[in-house]
């Protein structure tokens, strides 16, 4: 799924650096912005909206969980491993290109999915999706930025990360009604409707915005890109392979080879003159452990918000109409609280909103641990009040994260960093699906056993299940999604330790300097 928590954070990477003067004239900027954000909706309608839709692509396409898992996963793979060389893309062919490249490769997948005849066709295509969507996930931002100038930039980016924010929280909404109303095939709607949209976006941009010169000829680490693929697509096949019936021999062996894949990435990136990933801001700790809270805290996200909705609408027999709420306290929160937390976390340094942010999310998962536990299905006095908890969590995290890891590194490293720790935030939701849907399953397994006429984790209850199986199936859910939220709420608490342990405490030289000045 998409990761929604980086709208507006400036963790999506700027590549090269700020112009001073624009290319775009101004009567013209507001295209850009059009565009931008239509192209942004593409990726947050997928992401939030697939999450909700889940349930009932497996009952259309008969898809298996470990099926449904890489439908998620194999879009996360290719993005998180393209992400920084669709940054570099954009500085070496001109944003305007890239951008529209980027939006033609994402919809013309996204047709091909809304067409898919059975669950290896759609993950194919997902993944050609994650290519577009690396492309034109850091198009979005730095098109702006280039486009407007220094004092109108703030003002800009500001619309856009709304823009976002709302459609966030209303994809969501909007698409569990249809999903409601409509029934089970609908859900290829949710693919096409991102052919108008990007349509749109293209038009704006090719016959409205004049072309930008490409900044500098940077080298693509193709490289690179095609042994992070390998490595992070061996694990993640590994650890999803665990849930797959008859496939469990495969995960030992598949992991290993990630393993060593991942190593042979290392020492090639290291090699490199210019490399996808500057492994030597690794070396400075406050960087190296923002990112580790950040991989421990987006995994835990991301594996509640795939395998909660599943668990609500499969396990628990919910609508989708009322599952499709699960974002808006999040998306809301982030949009509402962000800006004045950033402010605070200037004033206080980054440790403490991250620290006590990601506590309240990890108390937040072990309520929902509990509530399973205990096989209490109340949506509205349950489950939306944890996720409202959760996302007010996540508002005290988000900009003092991306602050934490900006003021680590030299600013002429800033664009590297932050592109960095979006790809370690989508590898840890890419590990989060696959590692915990396994364990899910073997839960699940577990607890109700395994034969024919059993559905398994996150299926549907078949018609005319019998009461007792149905029942039991309903318990083994709640103890699969239980072991879930109590594993991610331990992940969320060791974010908080290392965020305390390592992150800076201090206040921010901006912020010292604008107290002396009120002085």
């Amino acid at each position: 799924m998409h990761t929604p928590t980086k709208v507006g954070t400036g963790a999506v990477p700027l590549t090269g650096s700020l112009p001073s003067d624009t290319f775009c004239p101004q009567a013209q900027r507001r295209f850009v912005l059009i565009a931008a954000i239509l192209a942004s909706a593409l990726g947050f309608i997928d992401g939030s909206v697939l999450a909700i839709a889940t349930p009932a692509i497996r009952v259309d396409l008969g898809a298996s969980l470990a099926e449904a898992q890489w439908i998620s996963d194999a879009y996360a793979l290719t993005l998180s491993a393209l992400i920084l060389v669709g940054g570099a893309a954009g500085d070496r062919f001109g944003l305007r290109h890239s951008f529209v490249a980027g939006i033609v490769l994402f919809i013309a997948a996204s047709l091909a999915c809304a067409l898919a005849p059975n669950p290896a066709v759609l993950i194919a295509f997902r993944a050609i999706q994650g290519v577009g969507a690396a492309v034109m996930v850091p198009g979005s931002l730095a098109i702006i930025a280039k486009a407007y100038p220094k004092k109108e930039r703030g003002r800009a980016i500001g619309i856009w990360a709304a823009a976002s924010a709302l459609t966030m929280a209303l994809g969501p909404v909007l698409g569990g009604f249809v999903l409601s109303a409509f029934g089970d095939g609908i859900w290829r709607a949710i693919f096409a409707i991102n052919l108008p949209l990007g349509l749109i976006s293209i038009y704006l941009l090719l016959a409205k915005v004049p072309a930008d010169a490409p900044a500098e000829k940077r080298s693509l680490d193709l490289g690179g890109a095609a042994l992070a693929i390998l490595a992070f697509g061996a694990l993640a096949y590994g650890l999803t392979s665990m849930s797959g019936d008859g496939e469990g021999l495969m995960s030992g062996p598949s992991i290993a080879a990630g393993a060593v894949l991942l190593v042979v990435f290392i020492v090639f990136e290291r090699r490199r003159r210019e490399p996808m990933i500057d492994l030597s801001l690794f070396r400075i700790g406050a960087f190296a452990g923002a990112n580790v809270a950040t991989f421990f805290l987006y995994f835990a996200l991301s594996a509640n918000l795939f395998y909660l909705p599943m668990l609500m609408i499969a396990g628990w027999g919910l609508s989708t109409a009322e599952v499709g709420f699960i974002f808006l306290p999040l998306s809301a929160l982030i949009a509402l609280l962000s800006g004045p937390v950033g402010q605070w976390s200037d004033r206080i340094g980054p440790r403490f909103p991250i620290a006590s942010g990601s506590l309240v999310v990890a108390v937040a998962f072990a309520g929902l641990a509990l509530l399973a536990y205990w096989g209490i299905h109340n949506f509205w006095l349950g489950v939306f009040p944890l996720m409202a908890l959760m996302g007010f969590g996540m508002a005290l995290v988000v900009s003092p994260l991306s602050t934490a890891i900006m003021t680590a590194v030299e600013d002429k490293d800033t664009g590297a960093a932050s592109g960095i720790n979006n790809a370690v935030s989508r590898i840890g939701g890419l590990i989060a699906v696959a590692a915990m849907g396994s364990l899910a399953a073997w839960v699940y397994a577990a607890v109700l056993g395994t034969g024919a006429g059993i559905p398994g984790f996150g299926e549907p209850a078949p018609a005319g299940l019998a009461p007792g199986l149905d029942a039991a199936r309903l318990a083994a859910s709640d103890a699969a999604f239980a072991a879930v939220a109590a594993v991610t709420a331990l992940l969320c608490l060791l974010s908080a330790i290392t965020a305390w342990m390592t992150v800076s405490g201090e206040r921010l030289p901006w912020a010292r300097d604008t107290a002396n000045q009120q002085g």
